[in-house]
C-alpha cells in the first residue's frame, strides 16, 4: 500500500480520543448461542458496514488468519473483512472485529480510509444476513504499533464492542508498509 494519495510521508496519524472499552462481564440477559449471538442457532454474518456521517459504505465478508499469524485483510481494498473466529457484530459479548484497507497499491483509497475522520458519537450500522442490522456508537479511537495490537481487540468475553482496524502512518516501504494501526471502538447504541 502506497498511502501517498491521502497521507504524504511524514504526516501523523489522527489523534486518539476516548478510552478503549474495558473488559467486563457481559450484561445479564438471555442465554447466548454459538459465538455469543442472542437467541437461537448460528451467528448472523455481517454483510455491510455504514458510517453515514462519513459517507462510508462497504461490503463485509469473512476473513481468517494469514500464515504468519496476522489477521487476513480482504484482497479488494473497497471491502471490509469480519474476523470470523471471533464474535459477530450483534453478539451479546466480546469484540466483533472488522478490518479494512486505508488504500491500495495504486494509491486509491480503501474502504476504511474515511475512519480517519471518525468522531465520538458517530453512528455505525452493520447489516447482517438473515438478521436485523445492529447499530453502534463510536466511543474511542487510538493508533498502535502494527505489531502491538491490543489483545483485547480479539476478546470473546466481556461487554460487546465493535472494533474497526485499518493501517496508519508512518509508511515505510523498506519496513513492509504502514507501521501503525488505527483502531476505532464502538459500543451498542441504545434504541
Amino acid at each position: 500500500m502506497l498511502g501517498w494519495a491521502l497521507w504524504p510521508s511524514g504526516t501523523a496519524a489522527p489523534e486518539g480520543f476516548g478510552d478503549r472499552p474495558r473488559v467486563q462481564a457481559p450484561a445479564a440477559g438471555p442465554s447466548a448461542g454459538p459465538a455469543g449471538e442472542k437467541g437461537s442457532g448460528a451467528a448472523a454474518e455481517p454483510v455491510r458496514i455504514r458510517v453515514p456521517r462519513l459517507g462510508l459504505t462497504a461490503r463485509v465478508g469473512p476473513v481468517g488468519v494469514e500464515e504468519g499469524g496476522t489477521v487476513e485483510v480482504p484482497a479488494d481494498a473497497g471491502s471490509a473483512g469480519w474476523y470470523r473466529y471471533g464474535p459477530p457484530p450483534g453478539a451479546d459479548a466480546g469484540s466483533a472485529v472488522l478490518v479494512g484497507h486505508v488504500d491500495d497499491r495504486t494509491g486509491e483509497l480503501g474502504a476504511f480510509a474515511k475512519l480517519y475522520g471518525i468522531r465520538p458519537g458517530d453512528a455505525v450500522t452493520v447489516a447482517r444476513r438473515g438478521a436485523p442490522a445492529v447499530r453502534y456508537e463510536v466511543t474511542a479511537r487510538e493508533t498502535v504499533a502494527k505489531d502491538r495490537l491490543p489483545a483485547e481487540v480479539f476478546r470473546r468475553t466481556g461487554q460487546p464492542v465493535l472494533t474497526l482496524v485499518t493501517c496508519a502512518p508512518p509508511y515505510d516501504r523498506e519496513r513492509g508498509g504502514y507501521q501503525r494501526n488505527l483502531v476505532v471502538y464502538a459500543v451498542p447504541a441504545g434504541d
